[in-house]
């Protein structure tokens, strides 16, 4: 089986990947953004792409949500892992914390330890790449260059670098939720995970309407789901292209989206919105 990931190789994603039971029996693909990662599914370049949805401490990863709504309508979330993060501060030889003039990583990394860089590297100036590994990558490549980056262990191993510091998260217990993305509608769970009949399962939605604009029309949403006893687990507002005060609601609901409270709460929310979408149903981590 080919499953894409975001790389290149030695990304938390790659790990996400890894950490699958059927995990020796794909063939790995590492892709070059997130959003390359999620159309590659579309397109057919892969069966399974595995990319990130949400962080513990900086919430959801927006690039992920915007292109299963506007760009990959026929992709759909079959499964769900959670990895604990541990950051790393990487270069690629050892030298003194002040000495380091650019910190470079994936913006959702950085902003996971910014105070760490604040108090140990206040001069250094934060640089973006297009995956932790990548960052690695490039500071392997910075030949008597003071650069670090901020990624994983097993990027340093691969890029043959030094690890300063490890878990320089601000806040412990850091940790990433991965979906896994099918166009197969028989592809549910993680690969190789075997569905107990009593495992928990959480449905992914996304809904909007012109009623964004009118008083408790977000409350009437809402209690279609609620009056039917259906646990709302996350929700947020994401911008619908549409210009100011439009916007898209992304909800996780406890239950199979084949359970009969789920139905009738997504059959009531559907009479209140314009558009209802079902990003997929399936067992929870």
């Amino acid at each position: 089986m080919k499953i894409g990931y975001l790389g290149p190789e030695g990304t938390f994603s790659q790990a996400a990947v890894l950490s699958a039971p059927s995990a020796p029996q794909f063939e790995l693909r590492p892709l070059e953004t997130i959003h390359d990662t999620v159309l590659a599914v579309s397109r057919g370049a892969v069966e399974m792409a595995v990319v990130p949805i949400e962080n513990s401490l900086e919430g959801s990863v927006n690039v992920t949500l915007d292109a299963l709504v506007f760009e990959a309508e026929d992709v759909r979330i079959v499964g769900e892992t959670v990895l604990a993060v541990e950051q790393c501060l990487i270069a690629q030889e050892s030298l003194p914390l002040d000495q380091i003039e650019v910190v470079i990583s994936h913006p959702q990394a950085t902003a996971q330890c910014r105070e760490y860089i604040r108090a140990n590297m206040p001069e250094a100036r934060v640089m973006t790449s297009s995956s932790t590994a990548e960052a690695v990558r490039l500071v392997s490549e910075r030949i008597r260059h003071r650069w670090a980056a901020i990624g994983t262990r097993l990027a340093a191993e691969l890029y043959g670098c030094v690890v300063l510091a490890t878990g320089i998260e601000d806040v412990s217990g850091n940790q990433t939720r991965f979906v896994w993305l099918s166009r197969d509608s028989g592809q549910i769970g993680v690969p190789g995970t075997e569905l107990a009949p009593e495992a928990a399962w959480k449905t992914a939605i996304v809904f909007w309407g012109e009623g964004t604009e009118s008083p408790g029309w977000l409350v009437s949403c809402l209690s279609e789901l609620a009056f039917r006893g259906v646990n709302l687990t996350r929700i947020e507002s994401r911008p619908l292209r549409a210009g100011l005060g439009s916007y898209m609601f992304f909800a996780d609901l406890d239950g199979r989206d084949s359970d009969p409270q789920v139905v009738d709460a997504l059959n009531g929310l559907r009479g209140r919105v314009n558009v209802l979408r079902t990003l997929g149903s399936f067992p929870a981590a």
